[in-house]
């Protein structure tokens, strides 16, 4: 029996990218059939699409035995819908990729021989350009990932995409965390494996627009922070420490200038902006601890990561 290679497709919005997908990854999958003897299913998640997404799947799906959807009942995300993607595939290969073709379906081919004939559990990309994104958006992602390798022990390389072939044990183990905020790129690399990389230059949208909007980017990057590294919390005990031990120095230095040589304690002003100062600080912490526990509130609900409205392979809440 030939192998399958599971094809997962997080869908948003898009109705305009979803034709030039199909035609593209049919025809790539028609090579690979010929050339490796390799089957292909290909799963469609609807993440709670407002336009004509749904529709157009299903009309692939009537007459494409291949495609499979999951059709989401709100907008859960694009962690939502990897994971749901991940847990319905039944490929012995399983990768991830965007509707807009910014994942270059012609990869699959050097993706598969990296883990059959190199031996590794996971073929993963990385863009060696960011030409046509803004300069801007550019920065802050390089600065990122600087930083987020730098304080925690989550192997994601600079300019990672979530599109990668991986062996189903590696799977097995994704799936096997279970947590409510997910953050793929820090789980890919912190459940190990040996993963090649390979490099491509960077592609634009085949049609629509991204989702991905600056402010939504940093919030995903806290996100990845905070579910794999504390030293945000480190950071806030040693600012407390600090200002603590200001405060003392500064307390023995006006009472000596008093007793001693009898200088008068500063006035208003200079007392309004240090309470400023101090309170800005503490507020600052407060916030960083808020934000740990209001992950912790969420994880100990338990709530499902996504729901499922409809679907052509069965199961209806994850």
């Amino acid at each position: 029996m030939s192998n399958i290679i599971s094809i997962i497709v997080p869908c948003y919005n898009e109705e305009d990218a979803i034709p030039c997908f199909y035609d593209a990854i049919t025809d790539q999958s028609k090579n690979m059939k010929t050339k490796y003897d390799i089957d292909f299913e290909y799963i469609f998640i609807d993440d709670g699409s407002r336009d004509n997404t749904l529709n157009i799947i299903k009309s692939y799906a009537d007459h494409d035995n291949r495609v499979k959807y999951i059709s989401f009942s709100r907008n859960f995300g694009k962690e939502a819908a990897m994971y749901a993607g991940l847990e319905y595939a039944i490929g012995d290969y399983i990768a991830i990729m965007d509707a807009d073709l910014q994942d270059p379906p012609y990869m699959l081919s050097s993706m598969y021989e990296s883990i059959v004939k190199d031996g590794c559990d996971c073929a993963a990309t990385r863009r060696v350009t960011r030409k046509g994104e803004p300069p801007v958006r550019s920065f802050f992602a390089r600065c990122f990932y600087k930083l987020i390798n730098k304080i925690s022990n989550a192997d994601i390389v600079d300019g990672a995409r979530d599109y990668r072939l991986m062996t189903r044990q590696m799977v097995d183990a994704i799936i096997d965390m279970k947590e409510y905020n997910r953050f793929s790129k820090g789980i890919f690399g912190w459940v190990g494996f040996k993963t090649k990389w390979l490099e491509f230059e960077n592609t634009e949208r085949v049609a629509g627009e991204t989702k991905w909007s600056f402010r939504k980017l940093f919030l995903y990057s806290l996100d990845g922070i905070i579910a794999f590294s504390t030293m945000p919390l480190a950071i806030a005990s040693v600012i407390g420490m600090l200002f603590c031990i200001m405060a003392f120095i500064l307390i023995l230095i006006m009472i000596s200038k008093t007793l001693i040589f009898g200088d008068p304690v500063a006035g208003y002003p200079s007392l309004v902006c240090i309470i400023f100062l101090v309170s800005g600080i503490q507020t600052f912490c407060v916030g960083i601890v808020g934000q740990y526990l209001a992950k912790t509130y969420l994880e100990t609900k338990k709530r499902p990561i996504y729901i499922v409205r409809e679907s052509n392979k069965g199961g209806n809440t994850k």
